[in-house]
């Protein structure tokens, strides 16, 4: 089994972030920088689950919601990398990502 730990750990930090921020700042960008990730990363599982396949973009379900569709979509990216053949690279790429979104976001 591969591990995508790590991945789950930076996600779950940014997701218990964003439920611990003020209204305010969830408004003011931090929840917008939250759902762009979910969805960036939503993508990527996709695509890695149906590379010919068009994939759906996750919906804005508001500032309060944010924060469990990143982990939806931190957890789906990881179970999608752990039984795919590409994975070092992605896996880094994917942490990458979850840590440059939480600095942008302020949280």
């Amino acid at each position: 089994m591969r591990d995508t730990s790590e991945l789950i750990t930076v996600g779950e930090r940014f997701a218990d972030r964003l439920r611990a921020a003020p209204q305010s700042r969830l408004q003011r960008g931090a929840a917008a920088e939250g759902l762009a990730l979910a969805r960036e990363l939503s993508v990527r599982a996709q695509r890695l689950e149906d590379p010919v396949g068009e994939p759906a973009i996750m919906p804005d379900e508001g500032v309060f919601v944010v924060a469990d569709q990143l982990m939806v979509a931190v957890r789906d990216l990881a179970e999608a990398l752990r039984v795919t053949s590409v994975f070092s690279d992605e896996v880094d790429a994917a942490i990458a990502l979850v840590e440059e979104s939480t600095a942008r976001a302020g949280l």
